[in-house]
């Protein structure tokens, strides 16, 4: 399964993620997160596709976190499941359809 297949699954079936990614200012890291959504950035006005996580375990805290594809070099779908009332708070605009309820 590609990494893409795994973060779509973990979206629909609300599971946390641990992900692996090359990140330019500190090398490989590990990142447990939520995985929000998938799709060009609103913040970033390059129109690159990327992954929207929500970095649980950070050391600077926790924050979105926004990567393209080529720095994804892995995605483990772990079985620790999330609600999304927990982390929504905005009015989503998703652009991977969902069943989450009022967050979707």
């Amino acid at each position: 399964m590609s990494n893409y297949e795994k973060f779509i699954q973990a979206i629909h079936n609300k599971r946390i993620i641990v992900a692996k990614i090359d990140s330019k200012e500190k090398g490989v890291i590990t990142r447990t997160c939520i995985p929000f959504d998938y799709g060009p950035s609103r913040i970033y006005k390059d129109g690159l596709d990327r992954y929207h996580l929500y970095d649980l375990d950070s050391p600077e805290g926790k924050h979105n976190l926004s990567v393209i594809p080529e720095q994804i070099i892995d995605i483990e779908i772990t079985n620790e499941h999330f609600e999304p009332s927990d982390y929504v708070r905005w009015e989503p605009n998703w652009i991977i359809e969902r069943d989450w309820g009022i967050y979707s």
